[in-house]
């Protein structure tokens, strides 16, 4: 109490209990990609989907080229219009006919659908550009949206969903190091990285290197404790069957679409002894798929519902016609839905990072779970397989999505990159470390140009004590005591010396136990002799 100058009774208040540490949040993920509206290259906070839709729009077109055989898939047959662009990504072959996607495939949008629907809550997205920029993704933008990351103390873990979509897999592991690099030097987050093209086998049918060993080889060696990857992409259930329609074809894929449908139903055979209703049969089947196709050329120019004769069908009744005539139809849209449908499964580690996180704690390990709005992974992975992902001679482990039979698609692994470190080779560990350190330090903070005195240390020392407590009782610290789970150290003689004290160095030192995983469960059968 200060100075006192007046008779009276006075009252001076004070703090019974230290300073108490706030927890930082242990999985708030940053996205990167792009988005229907206009980026704005800053970091925007969202806690739900629908924020994602206010703020960023709905998803990238999907537009397809059919191709007759013979044609080349990896380029367009004629000029691209204006929606289109000169990238085509072939993605397989439907009754003889090829199919290719064009323009960029753009993944965000499907991959925030993927973080929502396995327990994702709190996130920041950094929109790098728009789907009518008519340029192909770039690394470089995807780089840019790295770095506006660097201003954001928040978001603990990093995702690229479009960095797979890169023309190359140079490109691809150029940025994912770079993203490596990045939560490295922050300290603070850990990147979920993808493999490309992760829908392909493990084994390479060619004798090459597989993408898994790809993946190994250009991924780098700096700071592997703050990444992890996961194997192999998912056939989810993200694009409904109502999402799709034959508009999702180019113009000149229509008469490829009506060749196919006349084939399959076989309306230009005529054969002699054909029944007169079989022939009046399809010759009203062949006005119907003329009609519809017709319309559906110039509703696709048109882009309107109801483009020219008003008289006519909507594309939606159209779309409706066909798939009650044209199995072939269906069986066209089915397969541009599972191309759809085939996505990385990173966003969807991140919504079950924030599940476990939310229910059991940062030091849960993320495995063992099962992953929602998935049918299979796009590899099936035998026990065999899993041991070279898990544990290889250079230590970077590949973490394993596996089917089981009665249990669904678990996730079956829980390593970050760097498994040849004792000390971080669980996700978990490296995560409670990182949350126990920022916290830690944001707390520490306030004691900046404080006396660094006995008085000051003891206040630190008994704050930091008492958040670690409380972070062993919740079990986030292996050890029967709070003896046995962790020590705090601060003072002259135990971590400083009178120089650091003359040069305003006051140094802590905190030793934790983190809980690690029983990833290896044994157990043992003994059969004892009969007794007589």
């Amino acid at each position: 109490m200060g100075t006192i100058k007046k008779p009276g009774v006075h009252i001076e208040e004070k703090n019974a209990f230290p300073s108490s540490v706030i927890q930082v949040s242990s999985a708030v993920p940053a996205f990167i990609g792009y988005t229907a509206k206009r980026p704005t290259n800053q970091a925007r906070r969202i806690t739900s989907f629908s924020e994602f839709n206010q703020y960023f729009g709905g998803p990238a077109p999907y537009l397809f080229r059919l191709h007759g055989k013979g044609d080349d898939t990896n380029l367009p047959e004629q000029a691209p219009s204006a929606k289109e662009t000169v990238a085509n990504e072939a993605i397989g072959e439907i009754n003889g006919y090829s199919l290719s996607r064009v323009g960029s495939a753009y993944r965000l949008y499907n991959a925030m659908l993927l973080f929502y629907q396995n327990g994702g809550g709190t996130c920041y997205i950094v929109s790098v550009g728009g789907y009518d920029d008519g340029e192909p993704i770039q690394a470089a933008s995807l780089m840019a949206g790295l770095q506006a990351l660097e201003q954001e103390p928040e978001p603990s873990l990093v995702l690229v969903p479009d960095a797979v979509s890169l023309d190359t897999a140079e490109a691809f592991y150029s940025l994912c190091r770079k993203v490596i690099a990045h939560c490295g030097q922050m300290r603070s987050r850990m990147a979920i990285l993808d493999v490309y093209q992760g829908y392909n086998a493990l084994q390479n049918p060619a004798g090459g290197k597989s993408v898994v060993d790809r993946f190994r080889e250009k991924v780098g060696s700096e700071s592997l404790s703050y990444a992890a990857a996961y194997y192999p992409w998912l056939e989810t259930t993200i694009v409904n069957e109502s999402d799709l329609s034959f508009q999702n074809l180019t113009d000149d894929s229509l008469e490829l679409m009506v060749e196919m449908i006349r084939n399959e139903l076989s309306l230009d055979d005529q054969p002699e002894t054909e029944p007169k209703w079989e022939a009046k049969r399809k010759k009203m089947l062949a006005a119907l798929v003329k009609q519809l196709l017709d319309y559906a050329a110039a509703a696709v120019k048109d882009g309107t519902d109801h483009p020219g004769d008003t008289e006519k069908p909507s594309p939606a009744d159209m779309h409706r016609s066909l798939l009650t005539v044209s199995p072939a139809y269906k069986d066209l849209l089915e397969y541009l839905r599972k191309s759809l449908n085939q996505l990385p499964p990173a966003a969807a580690m991140a919504g079950l990072y924030s599940l476990v996180d939310s229910t059991s704690g940062v030091w849960k390990a993320p495995a063992n779970l099962s992953i929602i709005s998935v049918i299979a992974p796009s590899v099936p992975i035998s026990t065999e397989e899993q041991e070279y992902l898990n544990a290889p001679l250079d230590g970077k482990a590949v973490n394993a999505i596996r089917s089981f039979i009665g249990k669904g698609v678990l996730v079956w692994g829980a390593r970050t990159l760097d498994g040849n470190s004792n000390e971080w080779r669980y996700i978990h560990v490296r995560r409670t470390v990182m949350v126990l350190e920022q916290s830690m330090l944001l707390a520490v903070k306030a004691y900046t140009f404080e006396p660094n005195q006995n008085a000051t240390w003891t206040t630190v020392k008994s704050m930091l004590i008492n958040y670690l407590t409380q972070q062993w009782k919740m079990g986030a610290l292996a050890g029967a005591s709070p003896a046995e789970a962790f020590s705090v150290r601060v003072g002259l003689g135990e971590t400083m010396t009178a120089e650091d004290i003359q040069s305003g160095i006051m140094r802590v030192t905190a030793l934790v136990a983190v809980n690690r995983p029983a990833e290896f469960i044994e157990i043992s059968f003994a059969q004892p002799m009969q007794k007589i």
